[in-house]
């Protein structure tokens, strides 16, 4: 009888207890992707600053599965400029095949991405970052709402097909001669892109 009494009393107790589990939540429909690729290893370390501030983790376009892009909410993506002058394949990275051969097939209407490139404005001030003009480009046609624009003051360069309204289309490094204000400009940026919608 004492036994009945003191279960009876515990499941009394636990009635009231509070509850401690956590509501599941999909996050994959508010995600941030993070997809990059890399000549000399530039690209990789201004996306690891951007990673670091979102708290994402990198993926090399190479190595992504078709369908990756389209389960995030934003994406961010960012390429180096190799083939300056190009009209297209300027990268001359894994860029280059995916943005003509996978990109075309993928339903991406309606997801926010922004873009970044890297470059050198001393050696190549009449195409610095150019391939990420042709992100923004290719992107912008799937019908994406692009963000994360920003000014191109403190830059010293010629030219860039990254340039749209007298903005660069997205964040611009230089780790060759600006490499010291990488991080910095990175932070700043994630904190613009939260401002226009990146949710975390």
């Amino acid at each position: 009888m004492k036994f009945a009494a003191v279960i009876a009393l515990a499941a009394s107790a636990n009635a009231f207890a509070p509850i401690t589990q956590k509501p599941s939540f999909n996050t994959e429909m508010n995600s941030v992707g993070v997809y990059y690729s890399t000549s000399t290893g530039n690209t990789e370390t201004v996306c690891g600053y951007i990673c670091d501030a979102v708290g994402a983790e990198m993926v090399d376009i190479g190595d992504a599965e078709e369908g990756d892009l389209a389960s995030h909410d934003t994406i961010i993506v960012g390429a180096p400029t190799w083939h300056t002058g190009a009209d297209e394949q300027r990268s001359g990275t894994s860029w280059d095949d995916w943005l003509y051969d996978t990109l075309p097939g993928l339903e991406l209407d309606g997801k926010k991405v922004a873009v970044f490139g890297v470059g050198d404005q001393a050696s190549y001030a009449d195409n610095f970052c150019d391939a990420a003009g042709e992100l923004y480009e290719l992107f912008a046609a799937k019908g994406c709402t692009m963000i994360g624009k920003t000014s191109t003051d403190g830059y010293d360069h010629e030219e860039s097909k990254a340039i749209v309204d007298d903005q660069f289309v997205g964040l611009m490094c230089d780790e060759d001669n600006q490499d010291d204000l990488s991080e910095d400009r990175a932070k700043a940026w994630i904190e613009q892109l939260k401002g226009e919608g990146m949710a975390l």
